[in-house]
């Protein structure tokens, strides 16, 4: 997948039928789970795959381009790997970086108000490591995930349930081709739905 072929934000349908797939992973070329994942909903027509690590490799995104392909979709996906209980640093500059007051947030920052966040993660460690009677984590998936609830309801987006592929690490082949399916059934299931 190559962002420079990005297609323009016109050329598929209304934005109503549109999903923005920001795939966020330190090293996408090595990677197994994110790679095979955005891979699997790359040819979607009503999907535009951004992969901001390879966009930016220096790490300085074109804020007005991102912005726009954000006000041009209504369902916005982050996709990455669960990082130290949290997104990977890529996403979370790119956070930091594309919305910004008077874009998504604050009293004229309304350009995602309305639309719907979706996660698509995967975590190294088995689901039950993210149950709270585990004592390593102590903490559940959805409790780790209060930080990007927050910024979903401070931009006024809505935070759809994840979809999670826990055990990443050591998930089989087919197990990882059963949950791809899985990920394509999700997006063409929202884009009805919208």
């Amino acid at each position: 997948m190559n962002n420079s072929s990005l297609p323009s934000a016109t050329s598929t349908g209304p934005p109503s039928s549109r999903t923005l797939v920001v795939v966020a992973h330190p090293d996408l070329a090595s990677s197994r789970i994110t790679a095979r994942l955005a891979e699997a909903v790359s040819d979607l027509t009503h999907v535009t795959v951004h992969e901001i690590g390879p966009a930016y490799p220096d790490g300085r995104f074109d804020i007005a381009r991102d912005q726009q392909l954000l006000r041009d979709h209504d369902r916005i996906v982050w996709q990455f790997p669960w990082y130290w209980y949290s997104v990977p640093a890529v996403l979370k500059a790119w956070i930091d970086q594309v919305l910004t007051h008077g874009f998504a947030y604050g009293s004229s920052g309304s350009a995602l108000r309305g639309k719907t966040l979706q996660l698509v993660t995967s975590t190294g460690g088995p689901e039950e490591s993210y149950a709270s009677v585990d004592p390593t984590s102590r903490f559940t998936l959805t409790q780790l995930l209060a930080p990007i609830e927050a910024t979903a309801r401070l931009i006024g987006m809505r935070l759809a349930e994840p979809l999670v592929l826990h055990g990443a690490r050591t998930v089989s082949d087919e197990d990882l081709a059963v949950h791809a399916t899985r990920y394509r059934e999700l997006l063409n299931s929202t884009r009805r739905a919208d």
